[in-house]
């Protein structure tokens, strides 16, 4: 799966709050439920079956399953992450984008404690806290420098990991953060950062976008709409080769280019 491009920062709230608190216990794997491998293999096929959002709900109550019947794995634990962000992406409820965007904090943290090392576990945290930012902006103070960190270890042990994904998003994060005294946010660093996703992997649509983002950001407009136009392009192909995530990118795409008054 892709790592959704981020939506704009919100603006601080008065105050904070913090990013990290202990998370919840993992609930136990009901009596009579398939071993951990069987509920992974559902969760895929569920999760395959987006955009319909009932079937990516029940594929992140499977992964949350797996992760319990295997007390040691992660790979349960980072489908719960990705199908709670795909959910908090597609929910018009703020109640429960909320709830979701915690409870993917929640399961990047177990992931975390799980396997230390892992960047997939740093990546898919980064993720989680990118969301509860946008939806709880007090946590942004602490929760955009515990990105940063997460993004940039990720990065340094496995680049190519969702398509570059580590790259992409620090791109994202340093394009639409406040700037140096309030946040990491750098136009210039995230125009190298996008520059590296879209050199990792040049045929993923959010890397092109992402590129074109920061190209318009730095002023450099007509690079920046031919990496927009490009997105485009291949997110096009993409659906009609019928990848579920391509209307999204279609969609992003096209908000950056009128955003840019490009279309």
């Amino acid at each position: 799966m892709r790592a959704r491009a981020l939506a704009p920062w919100l603006l601080f709230a008065a105050g904070c709050a913090a990013a990290l608190r202990e998370p919840a216990p993992l609930a136990p794997t009901a009596p009579g439920r398939p071993g951990a491998a069987t509920l992974l293999a559902e969760a895929e096929a569920a999760f395959a079956r987006r955009p319909d959002a009932a079937e990516v709900r029940r594929a992140e109550r499977l992964w949350s399953e797996a992760a319990a019947a295997d007390g040691a794995g992660i790979e349960g634990l980072v489908g719960a992450v990705r199908a709670k962000a795909w959910l908090v992406e597609h929910s018009g409820d703020a109640a429960e984008r909320l709830a979701l965007a915690q409870g993917a904090v929640e399961a990047g943290q177990w992931c975390g404690r799980r396997a230390p090392a892992s960047p997939a576990c740093e990546y898919w945290l980064a993720v989680a806290l990118g969301f509860q930012a946008r939806e709880r902006p007090a946590t942004a103070q602490q929760g955009l420098g515990l990105m940063v960190a997460s993004l940039r270890r990720a990065a340094a042990a496995d680049p190519r990991l969702d398509r570059a994904g580590p790259e992409r998003v620090l791109a994202l994060v340093l394009l639409r953060a406040p700037g140096w005294p309030l946040g990491p946010g750098d136009p210039e660093a995230a125009l190298a950062q996008a520059r590296a996703a879209a050199a990792l992997a040049p045929d993923h649509p959010p890397n092109l976008s992402a590129l074109g983002e920061a190209l318009l950001a730095n002023d450099r407009p007509e690079e920046g709409r031919a990496a927009l136009e490009r997105a485009l392009a291949l997110a096009q192909a993409r659906a009609a080769a019928g990848d579920p995530d391509a209307p999204d990118w279609i969609r992003e795409a096209r908000r950056l280019e009128s955003a840019a008054g490009i279309r």
